[in-house]
């Protein structure tokens, strides 16, 4: 069992502000009740709300939640009271607490009439707080990791439950590691022999096949390395239940399956999203009908990604999913990503819906109907990811939903989006965020001279409306871009003895087939050309491959001469990442990655905001980056590690121990890089390295700019 103090190491990972006396408090109150009490498995009972309260620390939640872990059987099963846990913990842990031991009493797996009231009383708690359901949750899980004590038939109605209410209900929420592991645990239960038969055909297809993950992550990394995108390719076989379901699903053989494995490919931007796409298109054949954006087309859940089928090696179909870590973070926590912590702060994460949203739908019809009217609300409920709306004459629009009257306005014309200035939704006026509903009839309310507000991109969920925002947005930046764009030409054109005259800037542009010299520079400020393109189609003579050296005293362009310059420590930037700078009354310019969190505080100040890039060449390996490492705890692994940092021509600058534990070590590496393709190469080298379990960038709003 986890002790306090390691629990208390747990929660302090994501949140140092953590309340330790309170986790203390409850743990010791906890131990105390349960005393005395033993599991069917033998163990302390208090084992088991520990290991409740550890399973929430992965998700990062707050305080009040790991304390409710702690105690949410007090109530039920010892001589514990509301009262008491109010006086001694507070009203919101109390209600907590409460709201788990009401579910806790429902029998969701009884008659379908019981069955429905039981639901009614399910999302009634969960109208009030969503942590309730994530507690409930995670002592599920481990109650079906631990389920062998249980006797049979108690493992058959449990493994039920789980597989029809629980595990749909976590997918639902978004939290699909969640639901995939509570089906596989119950289908281990429910159909022992038809998971063992699929495990032991995996076995089987290993030894003819060789490591085929491995094989296709590495072909994908490599098709990747090409483009120089920054991502991450994770591969895996997918799980025994989904092979089975498909099976069902589809009356297939094991061997007639072909998508048997899964890949993740995780990048920085949207945009990074959909050039990783077409190059997985191009290196390999796409599966007709398997494409889903859920990027321009959310789920309910908040859920976004690419997925798209190709035929991979040797003709195998394998399923790929491109996302950006943003969007992985929801992926990977769903609905608990709106309580978790990082660094003592609330994670705000813009892809995160609102969790009870989609609860708070299901209770306004709780009066509504009979049993079976709401059940099938219910089923409608939590399947449903699209909205239809309807124009003043009649005609349907069908948008994601969690679409607005933006998107529906795109949806119709890119010239009515643009000139968009309110909405009416059933003859009344309504703000411009306002989330459509099914059956709604919408009017679009124009005006001449409007155009596109930075704002709507926040606004706005599908691919089209965004796109067409960002393009209206980048003509009136025109000007900008222009004068930006000369600058970058006239540096990159002196790099090699060159003079940037408007003939040829002109020559270029009719080379590359642009309307003319001011669209090039256009272009060029707004890093859709480089600089080095330009100079590569007008003198094809030059050896470019041998990059000049560029002064770590001034990497960066767009920076007048008397200007300081400081890259912020929240970000890290390298070379090769979008940059922006953030000017400082007597401090210069702090430089931040474009996809910077800490820049948010900045929006409401333009003026402050300098567009900046990187100097083109070669940079020298002068540019930290923090590194969050977890090794095998074993004689050698760190040497090995150092060597292997050292191998790619990177230097470390600092390195401590973050977390010790006797089967692994958690270190932060601090390692000097060259750009973003040095960095690359580095995480790569580690996480090939088999005593290596995890590498992360880190990135910490928290430190100072």
């Amino acid at each position: 069992m986890i002790d306090v103090e390691d629990l208390i190491a747990l929660v302090r990972n994501y949140n140092p502000r953590t309340n330790a006396d309170l986790l203390r408090r409850a743990y010791a109150y906890g131990a105390q009740m349960h005393d005395g009490q033993i599991r069917k498995s033998g163990e302390p009972y208090f084992t088991h709300p520990v290991a409740v309260a550890a399973i929430l620390t992965e998700q990062r939640l707050d305080d009040a939640t790991i304390v409710t872990a702690l105690l949410h059987d007090t109530i039920e099963d010892t001589k514990s009271t509301y009262s008491e846990i109010e006086r001694q913990f507070g009203h919101e842990v109390a209600e907590l607490v409460d709201g788990v031991t009401k579910l806790t009493n429902l029998q969701l797996s009884s008659a379908q009439t019981q069955q429905a009231e039981n639901f009614r009383k399910l999302f009634m708690a969960m109208s009030k707080d969503l942590r309730v359901i994530l507690v409930k949750l995670a002592d599920r899980l481990h109650n079906m990791r631990t389920i062998k004590s249980m006797a049979p038939e108690k493992q058959a109605q449990k493994a039920r439950e789980t597989m029809e209410i629980f595990a749909p209900l976590a997918g639902r929420m978004g939290m699909q590691w969640m639901r995939e592991e509570l089906e596989d645990l119950a289908f281990k239960v429910i159909n022992p022999e038809a998971r063992n038969s699929i495990i032991r055909r995996f076995l089987v297809l290993q030894r003819e096949a060789g490591d085929v993950v491995h094989q296709i992550s590495s072909d994908i990394r490599n098709e990747l390395d090409k483009t120089g995108v920054d991502a991450d390719v994770f591969g895996r076989a997918k799980k025994p239940y989904s092979i089975w379901r498909k099976m069902q699903e589809k009356d297939l053989a094991f061997s007639s399956l072909s998508d048997i494995y899964g890949f993740r490919i995780i990048c920085r931007t949207v945009a990074d999203c959909y050039a990783i796409l077409g190059v997985i298109h191009q290196r390999w054949y796409a599966v007709p009908g398997r494409f889903k954006d859920y990027i321009s087309q959310p789920k309910t859940n908040g859920y976004r990604s690419i997925h798209t089928t190709v035929s991979g090696r040797d003709g195998k179909r394998v399923e790929v999913q491109v996302r950006t870590r943003e969007m992985h973070e929801v992926a990977e926590a769903g609905v608990a990503a709106h309580w978790a912590y990082r660094e003592g702060k609330r994670i705000a994460n813009p892809f995160a819906v609102d969790p009870a949203k989609w609860v708070n739908q299901l209770t306004e019809r709780f009066d509504e109907g009979d049993n079976d009217e709401f059940l099938e609300h219910v089923k409608l409920e939590m399947y449903s990811d699209q909205v239809f709306c309807f124009t003043p004459k009649g005609e349907v629009i069908q948008l994601p939903r969690g679409a607005t009257p933006l998107d529906y306005a795109y949806a119709i014309h890119t010239r009515i989006g643009n000139s968009c200035v309110s909405a009416k939704i059933d003859g009344i006026r309504v703000p411009l965020w306002t989330r459509l509903k099914n059956g709604q009839s919408v009017e679009i309310i124009t005006a001449e001279g409007q155009t596109p507000q930075a704002s709507w991109i926040d606004i706005v969920t599908t691919g089209r409306a965004k796109a067409a925002i960002r393009r209206s947005l980048r003509e009136e930046d025109r000007g900008r871009f222009v004068k930006l764009g000369h600058e970058l030409a006239r540096a990159a054109f002196d790099h090699v003895g060159r003079k940037a005259t408007d003939k040829a800037l002109r020559t270029a542009a009719k080379m590359l087939g642009l309307a003319d010299e001011q669209d090039l520079l256009a272009r060029l400020g707004s890093a859709e050309l480089t600089a080095r393109k330009v100079l590569e189609t007008l003198y094809p003579e030059l050896t470019f491959n041998q990059a000049e050296e560029v002064d770590a005293k001034r990497p960066i362009i767009g920076l007048s001469g008397d200007q300081a310059l400081k890259r912020a420590q929240c970000c890290q930037p390298v070379p090769g990442e979008r940059i922006v700078g953030i000017t400082y009354p007597g401090r210069g310019v702090i430089v931040h990655a474009i996809d910077c969190p800490a820049l948010e505080e900045f929006e409401e100040q333009p003026n402050r905001w300098i567009d900046l890039y990187w100097q083109s060449g070669r940079h020298p390996a002068v540019y930290t980056v923090s590194l969050d490492v977890a090794i095998s705890n074993e004689r050698g692994v760190l040497g090995r590690i150092c060597t292997l940092i050292g191998d790619q021509k990177a230097n470390i600058s600092d390195l401590k121990f973050t977390e010790r534990k006797p089967d692994y070590y958690r270190l932060m590496i601090e390692v000097d890089l060259r750009d973003v393709e040095h960095l690359h190469m580095v995480m790569t080298a580690l996480e090939a390295e088999t005593d290596v379990a995890q590498v992360a960038r880190v990135r910490n709003v928290a430190r100072k700019p």
